[in-house]
């Protein structure tokens, strides 16, 4: 078995009973915000292209690349197609040109000709674009994990399966918090230290969880070339910036014990079937990676390659045929007549000021409260995002269901919030039709109505099992400090005087001290490992 890397979370992986591509991504993503980084636009794409398998994990734009799959990926491929509950993925799959799917239940191994397989999909709202998921290989004597964007609340479903030989995995950040805050710097400092902190940390504590034999951090980090993304890369020796590359993270992972990790550029093979899995790069890393003066100077030889595909695609953004509050207005007022549970989370108004210093700006109120679209005209709101005008009027001109997936993974936007992070906010705006907005709608209704009822202790504390964001277990990702519960898996938080959620609007927490009964509760299952999840710091 073989791994050769392609890219961010693309790998050509070589196996005794066939080959699989996963997550192709050549072409600038998110209004040409996202490249792949290091540059993969030169590999011999055609020599990966006739894979036995093809498997696109979830429909994010660095993950799902429709032009490359069209031109490149042979549509005699059988394509391994995650079991998510709307049909977006394969029908997009479906318009490029592919005909054959293999689609298993999720969490169930099956076996193609000898190769041994397991797809899990993570399904709510919040996870990627209405699903994310992670695959599983055997060929019968190594096993590969590709975690990529995926968070399992835990790992015991592969586990099962046997030791993994190979891990990849993400470790960079893949979003807009903190860099479009309009906050000061410091606390946008503050706040990316966090998160990076967190993302270093969650990984490393699957990766503990798991043993892996290698690991392959992967999945990022993207780079930005545009001049006025420029300031994302991480080159400036700032220990905040939440993109950082690849090697910075094998250091991370070299000093805390492990010497299992492997760098993947694109076109380095990682021989797993020899001992000690060596890897051989097309070049030397160090060109790239020997410091921030020679990071910055590929990444200008990258951007005077590639650049010119942005400049091609901003020309066609600006629709001056599109009026945008009558658009908006046809298209989310029926949404918002069925949005019960995300117009209750949200309690109030979403401005977008949509600018443009010569055409004018359009200033729209998105009211949840009076379920209705209209003019801003000086109200006071909670939740406001600026974007430029060219970039709504495409949003509308394409019918963009999914602003998360374009608009807001772009970076290309500023957002200010009175009080705490509230994900109803975004999970609204990925959820632009009928179908998503009524699955996110049951999938709230069904947690609120059936939120698991067993409990555990942890520290001097009573609590349900399961955390009120995404049910990761809290005996494995739960801490306490100073009467504040943290869950590790996203770093939300939770008073544990009353149970109010800390990090964002609703989730509250069902928790009493040890003892007392915790309402709607079943009997306490007390963990054996208590001591073990008191932490010396606590993560925002």
């Amino acid at each position: 078995m073989r791994i050769t890397g392609l890219g961010h979370a693309s790998v050509f992986i070589e196996t005794a009973h066939g080959s699989v591509l996963t997550d192709p991504w050549v072409n600038p993503a998110y209004f040409g915000s996202w490249f792949p980084f290091p540059d993969n636009s030169q590999l011999d794409w055609d020599a990966y292209g006739r894979p036995d398998y093809l498997f696109v994990s979830h429909l994010h734009r660095d993950h799902f690349d429709p032009e490359h799959l069209r031109k490149h990926i042979s549509k005699d491929t059988t394509v391994l197609l995650p079991e998510f509950p709307t049909s977006e993925l394969e029908d997009a799959l479906r318009d490029c040109g592919f005909t054959s799917f293999v689609k298993p239940a999720s969490g169930d191994p099956i076996e193609l000709d000898g190769l041994q397989l397991m797809i899990h999909s993570l399904t709510s709202p919040t996870d990627g674009p209405i699903g994310d998921s992670s695959l599983w290989l055997s060929d019968g004597q190594y096993r590969v994990l590709n975690q990529n964007d995926a968070r399992p609340s835990d790992l015991d479903l592969f586990r099962e399966l046997g030791p993994v030989d190979a891990y990849l995995v993400q470790f960079s950040g893949a979003i807009w918090c903190p860099m479009v805050y309009e906050l000061p710097a410091r606390a946008k400092q503050a706040m990316g230290r966090s998160k990076r902190d967190r993302q270093f940390d969650r990984t490393l504590r699957y990766i503990d969880e798991l043993g892996a034999a290698y690991v392959f951090p992967t999945a990022g980090p993207p780079c930005f070339l545009d001049e006025e993304l420029w300031g994302f890369n991480d080159i400036f020796g700032d220990e905040s910036n939440i993109f950082p590359d690849q090697t910075v993270y094998l250091d991370f992972l070299a000093s805390k014990g492990h010497d299992e990790g492997r760098l993947l550029l694109p076109g380095t093979v990682a021989k797993l079937d020899e001992p000690g899995c060596p890897v051989v790069h097309p070049y030397d890393p160090a060109t790239i990676y020997a410091s921030n003066a020679t990071k910055t100077a590929y990444l200008r030889q990258m951007q005077e390659r590639r650049m010119p595909q942005v400049e091609a695609l901003r020309a066609t953004w600006a629709h001056p045929e599109v009026d945008i509050l009558a658009s908006l207005t046809e298209w989310f007022a029926p949404l918002l007549a069925e949005a019960d549970h995300l117009a209750a989370g949200i309690d109030g108004g979403v401005r977008l000021t949509c600018e443009d210093s010569r055409r004018g700006d359009v200033d729209v109120l998105i009211d949840f409260v009076a379920r209705e679209v209209r003019p801003y005209a000086g109200e006071k709101i909670r939740y406001r995002f600026r974007t430029r005008r060219a970039y709504v009027e495409q949003l509308v001109a394409d019918h963009e269901i999914d602003w998360v997936n374009s608009l807001f993974l772009s970076c290309r936007f500023s957002a200010h919030r009175i009080g705490p992070y509230n994900e109803f906010v975004y999970v609204f705006f990925k959820c632009l039709s009928e179908e998503r907005l009524n699955y996110a709608e049951g999938w709230f209704a069904e947690q609120n109505e059936a939120e698991a009822k067993e409990t555990i202790t942890l520290g001097d504390w009573d609590m349900q099992r399961r955390c009120p964001h995404l049910k990761a277990d809290l005996s494995r990702f739960g801490s306490i400090e100073d009467g504040v519960m943290t869950c590790q898996m996203h770093g939300w938080k939770w008073r544990l005087s009353d149970g109010k959620c800390l990090t964002s609007v609703g989730h509250d927490l069902r928790c009493a001290p040890a003892g007392e009964a915790v309402p709607g509760a079943e009997p306490v299952v007390h963990d054996d490992h208590r001591g073990q999840h008191e932490m010396s710091e606590s993560v925002d």
